[in-house]
């Protein structure tokens, strides 16, 4: 039963991943080690217990920010839909 449950998740996971492809994200960011960004991963880890990480995130997707993980910043993303950005947001916060 619980592979059921388990298979279940992956085309959702895969989509999210081709969502990130798609939108350019993989090109500075990968899901377990920094590149030009940090990884995935290590932005889940940093926003898991913050209130309101999704959204945050997905802001940041869409307008950019600067100086939270080091001196290279994250330009805007205008190729981004809100929609996108929030399922962007919550695929990156359910890495581990």
């Amino acid at each position: 039963m619980a592979a059921i449950g388990l298979a279940g998740l992956l085309p959702v996971a895969h989509a999210d991943l081709a969502l990130a492809t798609s939108k350019n994200c993989m090109a500075c960011h990968t899901v377990d080690r920094k590149v030009i960004g940090p990884a995935f991963k290590d932005v889940a880890a940093r926003y898991k217990d913050q209130k309101g990480a999704e959204d945050l995130l997905a802001t940041k997707i869409l307008k950019g920010g600067a100086g939270v993980w080091g001196p290279v910043p994250m330009p805007a993303n205008s190729q981004v839909s809100e929609a996108d950005a929030k399922k962007l947001a919550a695929w990156v916060l359910t890495l581990k």
